[in-house]
């Protein structure tokens, strides 16, 4: 397709730009400015990219600038962000970036997804016992869909209703919402199903999710082979905005994720999750499965995944269940992924929550119960008292962060059930200050595969605030005032010293920060003094080899390092006993 010039009706753009290059541009991404570089040798290649706008557009000027796109016609919603999607060349997106209203254009990057239920662990147990359930509480998953009908998300009340109350798909020329990959059912599970395929006498086990009486608004990004883009998940999060009051949404799962590659304040998914929170969702975000990855010498330190990195949303980390009913012996799993985050440091993860060989619903004939091997398979007898050993048609074992995620937003949703007028800052603070901090210092774990060993050490980067205590957090009463932030701190690295102290967030003007040691709970209180040296400032952690490594504190981004997110190293199949993969080998962690 051949792109005619930009019409003056925008006045931005003349024929002299076009002949430019993009490697100068200020609000031009750079694995954009990379991949039109790349491609010099075809001026026609397209692009679909996200173009963020200062200020709204007119209806004329919209039309105009769709005009533009190979696919005019596709009117993507990024009103979350202020935003269009468009599939434009060369030339057309030079252009573009010549728009003095344009601030920020980039890719339309790909996400991936990154219950024996921890009841027990969390404190889950004592919330459902005194009778807080979720009931009447939306929680938006935005995943690969939610295969229907499942028992375990019928209503309590009713067996013929589903609390499934909404669906919809933003996967391109995708109209259903169905689960074909495998992922967000096993979420939805964990978030709100109510064990109705594992309570009994028969049973030994109920599979209860963390708030069974939640109703699910089932947003649709991931396609069969468990695949998205920024922008369907930008549109889905812009639904959920506008659904919020329909279906009382008041949290938002993100299990998914993509490498960090600008600045939070700049990233178009980032800057989705900030509007969504700020008109009170909560977010919860996984943290991300690098935690081994130690390509850049970090020792799997700076690998939380966006939107992650954003320090207003929730960003959950993986613990490994013992197999015991207390959460005392429960060990962070080696391939959660560890802050400070690239470019921003801010502090991550702020909560870390069971996700290790979690049991929660079972996607039938998707592609991933279809690939799993038997350490993923649940046996009936492993739940039945007179089961045999065959597998269960109704539930799956998986890992990662994925997992742990929808514990926390579970959590949140019996918050906000028993207190409607929590604002997310509350709910974010009440969790991370309940936290449990009690931690080894160091533990090891061994790949069964491989037989490589890991050393995790329990500092901030690693499990933040500590881990979620969901009776502690219910029956918290701290509150964040009116005109103050929670969003987590950042992370200052000191040369001369070789240590790290964490400040306030950088916030909007006239905005007070919670955390700090001049924040309204102090940093102590937030994170426990095991975090600190002497009860100083700086940051615990013996490891001080890495503090140094530009690979973690050097502003540039890890846009094409292959040796960072390649996928044979982060997403292949040596990393199957580490949570998820793209193999969907999904053993998890012994």
């Amino acid at each position: 397709m051949q792109f005619t010039r930009w019409t003056p009706l925008l006045l931005f753009f003349t024929s002299a730009c076009f002949g430019q290059g993009l490697e100068g541009k200020a609000n031009v991404s750079s694995d954009l400015a990379a991949a039109v570089v790349a491609n010099t040798a075809n001026p026609e290649a397209i692009y679909n990219v996200i173009c963020q706008f200062k200020t709204p557009l007119t209806a004329a000027q919209k039309a105009e600038i769709r005009a533009q796109s190979a696919n005019p016609a596709d009117d993507t919603d990024l009103s979350a962000i202020n935003a269009q999607y468009l599939s434009v060349n060369s030339h057309a997106l030079n252009g573009l970036a010549n728009n003095p209203n344009a601030a920020w254009i980039s890719l339309d990057r790909p996400v991936l997804p990154m219950l024996d239920i921890d009841n027990s662990a969390t404190g889950a147990d004592m919330a459902f016992s005194s009778g807080f359930t979720g009931a009447g509480v939306g929680v938006a998953i935005i995943d690969s869909g939610i295969l229907l009908p499942q028992s375990d998300l019928l209503s309590n009340t009713s067996r013929n209703t589903s609390r499934v109350v909404y669906s919809q798909s933003f996967v391109p020329k995708l109209s259903g919402a169905s689960d074909q990959y495998g992922h967000g059912t096993h979420v939805a599970g964990i978030v709100a199903g109510n064990g109705a395929n594992s309570t009994g006498s028969a049973y030994s086990k109920t599979f209860r999710g963390i708030a069974p009486n939640a109703n699910l608004i089932n947003l649709r990004v991931l396609d069969a082979n468990g695949a998205g883009t920024d922008s369907a998940v930008i549109s889905a999060i812009s639904a959920a905005i506008k659904l919020k009051s329909t279906y009382n949404i008041r949290v938002i799962n993100l299990s998914l994720g993509r490498p960090v590659f600008e600045s939070y304040t700049l990233d178009p998914l980032c800057q989705a999750v900030e509007s969504a929170w700020k008109a009170g969702i909560v977010v919860v975000v996984a943290a991300g499965n690098d935690g081994r990855n130690n390509s850049q010498k970090t020792n799997g330190y700076a690998t939380i995944n966006a939107p992650g990195n954003d320090p207003y949303v929730i960003t959950v980390g993986a613990m490994k269940n013992a197999g015991t009913m207390t959460r005392l012996d429960d060990l962070i799993a080696s391939y959660s992924s560890k802050g400070p985050t690239l470019i921003d440091h801010v502090v991550k993860p702020d909560l870390v929550a069971p996700g290790n060989r979690t049991v929660s619903l079972l996607a039938s004939k998707a592609l991933i119960s279809n690939s799993s091997t038997s350490a993923n398979l649940v046996p009936y007898n492993y739940y039945q008292s007179n089961g045999g050993s065959g597998s269960s048609a109704n539930y799956l074992r998986l890992s990662g962060t994925s997992m742990a995620a929808p514990i926390v937003s579970g959590a949140a949703a019996l918050m906000v059930g028993r207190d409607p007028r929590l604002t997310p800052e509350t709910v974010k603070a009440r969790l991370m200050l309940s936290a449990t901090k009690a931690f080894p210092l160091y533990s090891t774990a061994t790949d069964s595969v491989t037989g490589a060993t890991y050393t995790s050490q329990y500092d901030i980067f690693t499990i933040g605030a500590g881990y979620v205590d969901i009776w502690g957090a219910l029956n918290n009463t701290a509150s964040v005032a009116s005109g103050s932030s929670a969003a987590s701190p950042t992370a200052v690295f000191n040369s001369a010293t070789n240590t790290v102290t964490i400040s306030g967030a950088t916030l909007p003007s006239g905005t007070a920060a919670v955390w700090g040691s001049t924040g309204v709970f102090g940093a102590a209180a937030v994170w426990g003094s095991s975090v600190f040296v002497d009860g100083t400032a700086a940051v615990w952690g013996s490891d001080t080899s890495l503090w140094g490594t530009a690979a973690v504190w050097g502003s540039s981004t890890v846009t094409g390092s292959a040796a960072v997110w390649g996928s044979a190293a982060v997403w292949g199949s040596t990393t199957k006993d580490s949570g998820e993969s793209l193999s969907l080998l999904i053993n998890g962690e012994n």
